[in-house]
């Protein structure tokens, strides 16, 4: 019988990360285990495992056992967090958000109002009222502005004066201050009608009631 000496196997003793392939350096926790038991059933009467070695390989295996420990913990812990973020996600179907870059609704007998705040005043704003094909439809130059909040309407006409259908616009105010030029897009609350986790960027995806989606960690307010 081929006797299996402590520095034999101890030289190849490596241990990875649990689920590694074994590929003659490196071993999971189950490889490692076989070889350490096939290693105490083997060894020489004449050349026994050393204090020492068995020890080191004690410490290994504990320190084994705490890595995968770890991992377990933290992969139950993102489960969780994930599980949480759909959840919260979910609670928002149905509800109205706004967020950046989202569209203004006009409704039958109603303008479109927002509030925005100006820290630096501006020297004129100009307000252009987009449809949902991407054509500019209506323009309209406000004057200097002091800093603080600025009211931003629209009165759903284009700029022949003729009212447009009920529906979704986008807005966006072009602010002129000391030179330069800032657009900050108007929305309204949208209706979150579904929700999915996207992986690639780690963060829900809210589908709302005009088409388009948000990233929910962009969402700047909800609404009953």
């Amino acid at each position: 019988m081929t006797m299996l000496t402590t520095n034999s196997i101890s030289a190849n003793l490596s241990i990875n990360s649990p689920g590694a392939k074994t590929n003659g350096e490196d071993m999971d926790r189950t490889a490692f285990l076989k070889l350490f038991t096939t290693q105490l059933q083997n060894q020489n009467p004449l050349d026994p495992v050393k204090n020492e070695a068995f020890v080191a390989q004690l410490a290994q295996f504990s320190q084994l056992e705490a890595t995968t420990k770890m991992a377990d913990s933290l992969d139950t812990m993102a489960s969780t967090a994930q599980a949480d973020r759909l959840l919260q996600g979910a609670a928002l179907i149905g509800k109205r958000v706004s967020a950046p870059d989202g569209t203004a609704e006009l409704v039958d007998g109603a303008n479109i109002s927002s509030i925005i705040t100006i820290p630096n005043g501006a020297d004129k704003i100009n307000v252009d009222v987009y449809d949902a094909a991407g054509n500019k439809i209506s323009t309209r130059a406000m004057g200097r502005q002091m800093p603080g909040e600025v009211n931003i309407s629209w009165d759903g006409t284009n700029n022949l004066g003729e009212r447009q259908d009920p529906g979704r616009y986008k807005i966006v105010a072009s602010i002129s201050s000391m030179g330069q030029v800032t657009q900050m897009p108007i929305t309204t609350p949208n209706t979150v009608t579904s929700v999915t986790y996207s992986a690639a960027q780690n963060d829900l995806i809210l589908e709302l009631e005009d088409g388009s989606t948000v990233a929910l960690s962009k969402v700047n307010s909800a609404y009953r």
